[in-house]
């Protein structure tokens, strides 16, 4: 088993090839991405799609915090700055990487729109932790410094999770539930997720 350490900092651009690495291996069966990103050569798909989210839009419009060098890592995006011209600049790359699986993605993301927060909130675009480093601490560990920036600045924290085993995580975290939407009809849900600030 490799070693662990719960240092939490923010990401730098070296820790970049680890940390989309984490993210690829913990997406890679992850029910939501398998649901809307084409399987033809699926792992190299979640790869790049977690890096460009990662690179182009949480690092450049958010704050990513990291564990133990990227084998933890959590992205945010912040009421501070909006994301919308970056996501436009990567619409036809990410739907060539959603490939055939676009009208799942499209219905999926219509029906969770509406639960989504109207009021300005600290938003967790994505949170993983490495296979072999998992049941250490280090997802609470990464997600600690976000929840207290967002409380600290008066934001609720708003998440989306495809894991019924997320939800009692995030719970524990005091997180409620706000939605809980059938994405499609063999069974795949999707639980909304809100913390108010304290």
């Amino acid at each position: 088993m490799p070693s662990s350490t719960n240092t939490v900092r923010l990401i730098t651009d070296a820790d970049v090839p680890t940390a989309v690495d984490t993210l690829a291996r913990a997406f890679a069966d992850y029910p939501y991405t398998r649901y809307v990103i084409d399987a033809d050569n699926h792992l190299e798909r979640i790869r790049r799609y977690q890096e460009l989210c990662l690179t182009r839009i949480a690092m450049p419009y958010g704050k990513v915090w990291i564990a133990d060098g990227g084998r933890a890592v959590a992205a945010w995006s912040t009421p501070d700055r909006d994301p919308a011209p970056a996501f436009a600049d990567l619409a036809a790359e990410l739907s060539d990487l959603i490939g055939n699986r676009s009208e799942a993605a499209a219905a999926s993301e219509a029906a969770i729109e509406p639960y989504r927060p109207h009021d300005p909130a600290w938003m967790l675009h994505t949170i993983a932790v490495d296979p072999e480093y998992q049941s250490r601490g280090l997802g609470t560990a990464v997600l600690r410094p976000g929840l207290e920036a967002a409380a600290r600045a008066g934001y609720p924290a708003f998440l989306e999770t495809s894991s019924e085993a997320n939800v009692r995580f995030y719970q524990h975290l005091g997180f409620e539930v706000t939605a809980d939407i059938m994405l499609a009809d063999n069974g795949l849900r999707t639980w909304c997720m809100r913390r108010d600030p304290r």
